[in-house]
């Protein structure tokens, strides 16, 4: 049992870091600022070929697997870039899985390479306004008609819908009423971002300004059916796939925020000088630090072995939601921490502790709460009875 990174990972780390320190934190401050898209950050990594890293090589990618991708994804995120760096690109990284996995060949022939290239951006529109986690009870309706459907609804948190042309949809074909199975009846379309047909308005939030999120309103939006991925009524299943690798990396790029607040942290406690002494020499600052150096570690510990059951296509769920769940908890830790190591300094924008801390609440919520994850692991690991 080898706990240490193979060569070719290694590579792809040290590459990645190297590659993103032409974008140095104040770039990703001023990004902050002016909540402007990071278009050089994203088109650098597009040119370099990381958005294909997971995807096929007859498609564009670099068929590395999700083991790859998270050491990538944190890398991203550790250089300093934090989550406006990540979520610029994670949506390339893992939504175009449905079209591998399910789409016919010409789908992904058409649709997945000019994602890769970075001439295409994607958002994906799945949660709703009222439905929270609960994705069989959407509302947006896909109504068959001859040639496609036609679609209307609401979606909420939608990342890059400022920005993006394309979309991933989950809709209802079938009423809920109608079906068998409540996961019945749901069909994902992978399709254009019809301005003429959606109203994006973007929800002001606490951090990563630079990665907009929106409320799409869709209005008798039509979609081909050859935009369609998977069989009607399938969509269910087929985004179950993109569960597990998404958590993955939500849980890698935390842990990346974690070691950068704690790299921050360490080195202002070297410097800074109190009572003709760094402030590092005391205990009641090293040991926090080094405990949340211990937490991150161990939870990437359990999100790289998710990572390698899922490129072993083994099951993984339990994996990766643990993995979430610690990486997210010891790096909001290690945020909060650094922030107290460096008192009133951290909260200054100039020393970037108070950004990773804002941004370290996204893996903390998203893609599903800490709360429900216990839930999960209580139901699967220790057969307690289902609370929800």
């Amino acid at each position: 049992m080898d706990f240490s990174l193979s060569g070719d990972q290694q590579n792809i780390r040290d590459t990645v870091l190297k590659q993103c320190q032409q974008f140095s934190p104040e770039y990703w401050l001023e990004r902050d600022r002016d909540g402007v898209f990071p278009h050089e950050f994203f088109k650098a990594m597009a040119e370099a070929g990381w958005l294909g890293v997971a995807m096929p090589e007859n498609v564009g990618g670099a068929n590395l697997g999700i083991a790859s991708a998270a050491i990538m994804m944190q890398a991203v995120a550790e250089a300093g870039g934090g989550m406006s760096a990540a979520s610029a690109i994670h949506g390339p990284v893992f939504s175009m899985q449905p079209v591998a996995l399910f789409g016919s060949e010409e789908q992904k022939q058409r649709m997945i390479p000019p994602v890769l290239r970075g001439e295409q951006r994607i958002c994906f529109a799945v949660t709703e306004p009222n439905v929270g986690l609960d994705t069989t009870r959407i509302k947006t309706r896909a109504e068959k008609r001859e040639g496609g459907y036609l679609v209307n609804g609401e979606k909420i948190w939608i990342s890059v819908a400022q920005v993006a042309n394309k979309m991933m949809l989950l809709a209802r074909t079938t009423p809920l009423d109608q079906v068998k199975r409540k996961t019945d009846g749901l069909s994902l379309f992978f399709t254009d971002l019809d301005r003429s047909k959606i109203e994006v308005r973007l929800i002001h939030k606490m951090g990563r300004h630079a990665v907009d999120s929106n409320m799409l309103f869709i209005n008798d939006l039509w979609i081909p059916e050859t935009d369609r991925i998977g069989g009607e009524g399938d969509g269910f299943k087929i985004i179950l796939h993109g569960l597990n690798p998404e958590r993955i990396l939500l849980g890698a790029e935390a842990i990346g925020i974690g070691r950068a607040a704690i790299a921050r942290a360490a080195q202002y406690a070297r410097e800074r000088i109190v009572f003709d002494r760094p402030i590092g020499m005391n205990q009641g600052i090293q040991h926090p630090l080094a405990k949340c150096w211990a937490q991150l570690e161990a939870a990437n510990l359990m999100v790289l072995k998710a990572a390698t059951l899922f490129d072993q296509h083994q099951d993984c769920g339990v994996e990766a939601n643990a993995g979430k769940y610690l990486a997210a908890e010891a790096a909001f830790e290690a945020c909060h921490t650094a922030m107290l190591t460096l008192g009133g300094m951290g909260y200054a924008q100039e020393y970037h502790i108070e950004r990773l801390l804002r941004e370290v609440l996204i893996p903390r919520i998203a893609p599903v709460s800490p709360h429900m994850i216990l839930n999960f692991l209580a139901e699967k690991v220790l057969d307690l009875p289902k609370s929800y």
